[in-house]
């Protein structure tokens, strides 16, 4: 994972907050609070990003 792209997009109290790796073109959403950081909004969607990126690797083999 070289470059790692975000899209935030905020309803109300909550921010949905979108990983995209560009090349596997792979993606990962989380919905957090809008109150904490983007700071802690890229470390919740990453966490997720690297969850399904290891998914996949997995049912590959």
């Amino acid at each position: 994972m070289s470059e790692i792209l975000f899209e935030y997009v905020r309803q109300g109290a909550y921010v949905k907050v979108t990983a995209i790796e560009p090349e596997t073109k792979v993606e990962a959403s989380v919905v957090v609070p809008a109150n904490i950081s983007q700071e802690q909004m890229q470390v919740h969607v990453l966490q997720k990003l690297k969850y399904v990126l290891k998914k996949m690797e997995d049912e590959s083999c």
